[in-house]
């Protein structure tokens, strides 16, 4: 009788030396796979009145394609990072894959606004898992600056893209930016070393108090007393729960982390921040400029910003944690101030500019010191988390940027039953003239009374 188990032994320890000499997945690829996700939260924001108008029903209701997308988005999140650390990284690949594809097919083809809504949320799903895995396989904070940059250009433009997608071919096409990501599987799928499967039994309680937490959070905005109440409620169940299952959804050892704590903190500030002034500073340019000449200037400026990420992240490493994070302070701290005080235009991009450098950079450097001191096995964990902090900080000020849409939409077509239409939208060349504003970028949607 043959004895196998040398051959065996030999062959299970070589197999995680495969895979850590296995050569990382080149960059361009992870910047593909996780850059549509931000063009696909932003692209609703011009066009809710076209959507409105195609499926028979108004702006207001519309924007669920937004809401709906960014709420999936923040609760997939960790739980696309749950399933990495439960079956490895290639079942969140194919898993997010085939939500993206499924939620696109819907979208493109659905007769009815409930069903492409469905359709956005499974795209959002699936963006979330791209995203958690793009990050997870970066490895460095060159390599997710890389990744950052990405979400910041096409965060940028992807508003700007989604109105030309419109007028030439369909709000359909708009809303399914996020396939592009799908070019990148293949590619990822060949590199990528599978991952090890965890062993420990999933904790869905844990997973259902965070997603309660993830959407009453993100749906504050809208209606601020259910979500504070939920949001409050969901803290103290999930507290309780993390006492009980310390190793669970959420690891105690985790978020106790100093490193893991200073790092979140920080980036969620400075999240919330950018977010803040990208609906501030535009009403304060229009002031001073045209919308055309304000949104080519923020335009140029959340370019260059993101431009500078790239730069700034390729060479982080060769500082202090502690320096890095004075030059992100001090960028996100000045940004403010220009906000507050400046009231020369340049001056007010130079805000935008360095607000969304510091959001970015420290999406990209705070990740890598969040998950420097936790265990192995519970970093996908870790960066799912972060994550979903760092999306928590732009959703109230992304909320309002809707808000801010629909009265836009709703000022236009009071203006038009004044002149007589009597269906209430601009037609002819009134309706060109409101698209071509429409199309100089966020400024028009920004102009709100209830700021």
């Amino acid at each position: 009788m043959t004895d196998n188990s040398p051959a065996h032994s030999h062959t299970s320890s070589q197999s995680p030396a495969r895979e850590l000499s296995r050569p990382l997945v080149p960059v361009l690829w992870l910047v593909l796979m996780a850059s549509p996700v931000a063009a696909a939260n932003n692209a609703t924001v011009l066009i809710l009145d076209d959507i409105g108008t195609a499926l028979d029903t108004t702006a207001a209701t519309a924007s669920w394609l937004a809401t709906v997308f960014a709420l999936v988005l923040a609760v997939a999140t960790p739980l696309q990072a749950a399933l990495m650390r439960h079956r490895g990284r290639h079942t969140v690949l194919f898993t997010s894959a085939a939500l993206v594809a499924a939620g696109t097919l819907i979208v493109l083809f659905s007769p009815w606004l409930p069903l492409a809504v469905a359709g956005r949320a499974t795209q959002a799903a699936g963006g979330a898992g791209l995203n958690v895995l793009a990050i997870a396989l970066a490895g460095s904070a060159r390599r997710i600056g890389a990744i950052s940059a990405g979400m910041g250009l096409f965060g940028a433009v992807s508003p700007l893209i989604g109105t030309q997608l419109t007028d030439v071919l369909s709000w359909r096409v708009a809303l399914s930016m996020l396939a592009i990501t799908l070019i990148a599987v293949p590619a990822v799928s060949r590199r990528a070393a599978p991952g090890a499967a965890g062993t420990d039994r999933f904790d869905a309680g844990g997973a259902l108090l965070v997603a309660v937490l993830s959407g009453s959070v993100v749906m504050v905005a809208s209606n601020p007393l259910p979500a504070l109440a939920a949001t409050a409620i969901s803290i103290t169940l999930l507290i309780i729960h993390t006492r009980r299952r310390p190793d669970g959804y959420v690891p105690v050892a985790t978020i106790r982390s100093a490193r893991f704590q200073t790092a979140t903190c920080l980036t969620l500030a400075l999240s919330a921040g950018y977010f803040t002034l990208l609906f501030v500073i535009p009403q304060l340019l229009i002031a001073h400029w045209t919308k055309d000449a304000a949104a080519t200037g923020q335009l140029i400026a959340m370019v260059l910003a993101s431009l500078t990420t790239l730069g700034f992240t390729s060479i982080a490493a060769r500082f202090s944690r502690t320096n890095v994070r004075i030059v992100l302070v001090a960028a996100g701290t000045v940004a403010v101030l220009a906000s507050i005080f400046a009231s020369v235009p340049v001056l007010l991009l130079a805000g935008i500019f360095l607000a969304l450098f510091a959001a970015t950079s420290a999406n990209a450097t705070q990740v890598i010191a969040a998950t420097a001191s936790v265990p192995e096995q519970d970093k996908p964990t870790a960066i799912g988390l972060f994550t979903l902090l760092y999306l928590l900080g732009g959703d109230r000020p992304r909320a309002r940027l809707r808000t801010g849409a629909l009265n836009a939409n709703g000022s236009r077509r009071c203006a038009a039953r004044e002149r007589g239409d009597s269906r209430g939208v601009t037609s002819g060349s009134d309706h060109l003239e409101a698209r071509h504003d429409e199309g100089a970028g966020r400024l028009l949607v920004l102009r709100s009374p209830g700021l």
